[in-house]
């Protein structure tokens, strides 16, 4: 019982360690958040994306995929240009912010479509997504022998505490964010973000 939640902390520890980190999907989560737009689908988008892909790893498929090495290098491509694309469109945002962009209440349907898709687009289409959850979660927890998916249940535990805490808990700054100059800030730090990985993305591909 002790290793069993031995295990299970050290796949929590390290699920976290590489889920909270300055990146594309945290920035979007959070954005929802505090708009208060199609939250619960995009949490739980990104919790049962990381579980499925978690579970990919601790299964052995990324032995599977190293053998392709091209694979990854096609996702990189894709995924740079789609960031990339999206940073523009948040930079544009800075520059010239739109009196829906400053809305802190629900969306409409049109908005929860595009924010899953956006969601989905970002999760699936981002290499270093397969990097932490298919290789590198499952290498450590193939270290872990039988009680590998005990470490895989802590580190899907830890994806899932990260975007409900991130996602909900943004709603306690949108009092602050109601005023449009935080929300060129939100928009330009978002811009940053994505552009510097679609960047890193692109020239390592």
């Amino acid at each position: 019982m002790t290793n069993a939640l031995t295990a299970a902390a050290a796949g929590f520890g390290t699920g976290l360690s590489l889920i909270v980190a300055i990146g594309a999907q945290n920035a979007f989560v959070l954005r929802q958040g505090i708009r208060r737009e199609a939250l619960f689908a995009v949490v739980a988008i990104c919790a049962l994306s990381d579980a499925t892909l978690i579970a990919l790893g601790v299964a052995g498929v990324g032995a599977v995929v190293v053998a392709w090495p091209s694979a990854l290098t096609v996702i990189a491509l894709i995924g740079g240009v789609f960031l990339l694309g999206y940073g523009c469109l948040a930079a544009r945002r800075v520059f010239r912010p739109s009196a829906s962009a400053l809305r802190v209440e629900a969306g409409s349907a049109g908005s929860r479509r595009r924010a899953v898709l956006t969601c989905l687009a970002m999760t699936w289409l981002n290499p270093h997504v397969y990097l932490d959850t298919v290789f590198l979660l499952g290498s450590v927890a193939a270290d872990r022998g039988p009680l590998r998916w005990t470490f895989g249940l802590g580190a899907v535990l830890a994806s899932l505490c990260w975007f409900v805490a991130l996602g909900f808990g943004a709603r306690l700054l949108s009092g602050f964010l109601a005023r449009p100059s935080a929300w060129r800030v939100l928009d330009g730090l978002i811009a940053a973000t994505m552009i510097a990985l679609g960047a890193m993305l692109l020239a390592g591909a």
